[in-house]
């Protein structure tokens, strides 16, 4: 423990920026959890923490004297996923528990890390686009289905990419790219016949890139490990976004004429 004990204030402070980092870039909620355990009681203090969907509630208590506690809210930032971002913090938080780091160097580390350029939205878009013409021939879908499949995916995530961009509302982001990939694919493949032998997996994967498969795994981790309103919150929040994409598809079928896949 370090000899001078930093104010409770200086700790909460640095804690819940801490853990609403974590939760902004997709980690599930124990490992936010623990993280900021281990700070705390390198400290001499200890953490009640409850999460929510948009919103982290902490308060820290001195381990010596319960009545020298404090408690502090704060909104979680809607960020992209960011893998990264949840490893060096994660690997910060052993730092500080094993070398007894100070708030000002702590902070100082933080600050790098979350502040870290991003990788380019451009590189994103293309690897992206090919991870999904990838999934298309996972899927048994010829290599004309994988062309399409990665021009559809290439313009519904630019597009994807603009309306966050504007903070557009996130359900009608996956109704309209699911509806441009769908629409873009089932073109390509049926009304015009470009040559692919199996329109149907170009079509049923071109929306692939949508699911939101790490709310599904967050959701579920968090349920299983007894965080039930923070894993029910991200499994409805989840389930959404499946609606959301679906309702995109249907119009493209819709609007095709197209009955079944």
């Amino acid at each position: 423990m370090t000899s001078t004990r930093p104010h409770i204030h200086e700790v909460s402070d640095l804690l819940l920026d801490f853990a609403v980092s974590l939760m902004g870039a997709g980690t599930h909620t124990s490992r936010v959890a623990r993280n900021v355990s281990r700070i705390a009681s390198s400290f001499g203090y200890g953490i009640d923490i409850i999460i929510f969907q948009k919103t982290v509630m902490m308060t820290v208590t001195h381990l010596e004297d319960n009545n020298v506690r404090h408690t502090s809210v704060k909104k979680i930032k809607p960020t992209a996923l960011n893998f990264s971002t949840i490893s060096e913090l994660s690997r910060l938080s052993w730092e500080v528990y094993d070398g007894h780091l100070s708030i000002p160097e702590i902070r100082s580390r933080y600050n790098r890390i979350v502040n870290t350029p991003r990788m380019s939205r451009w590189a994103v878009l293309g690897l992206v686009a090919c991870a999904n013409a990838a999934f298309c021939r996972l899927f048994t879908g010829d290599f004309v289905a994988m062309g399409i499949v990665l021009v559809a995916t290439l313009i519904a995530f630019y597009v994807r990419q603009e309306m966050m961009n504007r903070h557009a509302n996130h359900l009608v982001v996956f109704v309209v790219c699911s509806f441009i990939a769908s629409m873009i694919a089932g073109l390509t493949a049926f009304t015009w016949n470009i040559g692919t032998t199996t329109p149907q997996i170009a079509l049923g994967t071109s929306v692939l890139f949508l699911i939101p498969g790490v709310p599904l795994i967050n959701a579920i981790i968090d349920l299983l490990e007894g965080f039930v309103l923070a894993g029910t919150s991200r499994m409805i929040n989840a389930c959404m976004l499946i609606v959301a994409i679906a309702m995109g598809l249907s119009l493209s079928l819709l609007i095709l004429g197209i009955d079944k896949l």
